[in-house]
């Protein structure tokens, strides 16, 4: 079980319609080997991600909604403005469209100071901006003290902070990010999560956010896309479609949901936190962290347990009561996911066929989960 920050209205849904409030997309666009055919309506503010395997057409969708690929028939509109929609011949240009774009890789100038790269992005947008915009926009990314370096000069966590810095500085009505710590090691996408969970927390711009990583769309999403073959196999809040056994999400190795708490104390003998949700209560060995704070976990469905009863000796200390609300198959024939709902918060379990028959588990059966794994994701 994972933990971090949580915005309270994470899990934001859309309506079918187009309105000053959605994001519309619906895309037909044909290569010779692959073609893309979406129907999607989006919230229209928190952050949307684009989620699946290499190929799946998440970078397509993205490049047709900036105007960089010009699909084939479309309907494109943010929060009421359209940018393209065929039956109309109508085709707003990439620059006309007042979108932010970073790229996998961060693509400064090298020949510019960071903070001549974040006046160029500026001036896009603000050609009267000045540097009191630019450093409030660097503070926020935690790189102001970098605007007299050179690019060549910084990390790859610094640079694409900086890339997401220009990018902010367009003053965009949308952002699209493409990966942006796919070319980044393990400890740089630590460094830079934290200031992508910050500009979720305050951003009032929408986000369309690409990734294969299931860790980036549990830490960062509101609403979940899960592409494949350039189809949509789902599209929901973040919690509801994680808790889907239905899904090649929750069949997968990683399958785990989300679910929101709130911080409610902290045993310094033990080095516990304690953390509140609707099902009950949640120790997380980490430090102690504001009293009533809210907070996201991650739970993997392979670090979930099963038992008959809560009374059982056992080394497992996040036991709570639990209704079972589904039992589906695994890619594994000797696994199954079994759906849980404790308060209002879903759950799924991995556990062997064998275990589920030796239960008896059937749907709305009362029983006991047991979380195995604690860790903090910050």
């Amino acid at each position: 079980m994972m933990v971090q920050t949580l915005d309270q209205d994470a899990g934001l849904d859309a309506g079918s319609g187009q309105s000053e409030d959605s994001i519309v997309l619906r895309v037909q666009h044909a290569f010779a080997s692959f073609s893309l055919d979406v129907e999607l309506a989006l919230p229209g503010r928190g952050v949307t991600v684009l989620f699946g395997h290499s190929g799946s057409g998440k970078t397509t969708l993205l490049r047709c909604v900036a105007g960089l690929e010009r699909a084939t028939q479309a309907h494109i509109a943010i929060n009421g403005t359209v940018w393209q929609d065929s039956a109309q011949n109508r085709f707003v240009p990439t620059w006309q469209r007042e979108i932010g774009y970073v790229f996998q890789e961060a693509s400064l100038f090298p020949h510019l100071n960071v903070q001549r790269n974040l006046a160029f992005g500026m001036r896009r947008a603000n050609p009267h901006g000045n540097a009191d915009d630019i450093l409030a926009v660097a503070t926020k990314l935690g790189i102001e003290h970098l605007l007299k370096r050179s690019p060549d000069g910084l990390s790859g966590g610094e640079r694409q902070r900086v890339a997401i810095a220009r990018a902010l500085l367009t003053r965009p009505r949308l952002l699209l990010m493409d990966e942006p710590l796919s070319a980044l090691d393990a400890a740089r996408k630590q460094e830079i999560l934290p200031y992508l969970e910050r500009l979720h927390d305050e951003l009032e711009i929408p986000m369309l956010y690409v990734t294969h990583q299931i860790e980036e769309a549990a830490r960062l999403a509101d609403h979940l896309v899960l592409l494949g073959q350039g189809r949509v196999q789902a599209s929901g809040p973040l919690v509801a479609t994680l808790a889907r056994l239905d899904l090649p999400l929750a069949r997968d190795h990683e399958g785990s949901v989300v679910i929101a708490a709130n911080v409610i104390g902290y045993d310094p003998e033990w080095n516990l936190t304690r953390l509140q949700f609707s099902g009950g209560e949640i120790f997380v060995a980490e430090r102690p962290l504001p009293i009533g704070k809210p907070v996201r976990l991650r739970i993997l469905a392979r670090d979930v347990s099963i038992a008959l009863s809560g009374n059982n000796p056992s080394s497992i200390q996040n036991r709570f009561i639990c209704r079972v609300t589904g039992i589906a198959p695994t890619d594994d024939p000797a696994q199954c996911l079994v759906g849980l709902v404790a308060g209002d918060a879903a759950l799924t379990a991995r556990i062997t066929r064998l275990s589920a028959s030796q239960l008896g588990l059937a749907i709305g059966q009362e029983v006991w989960a047991q979380v195995k794994a604690v860790a903090l994701l910050e």
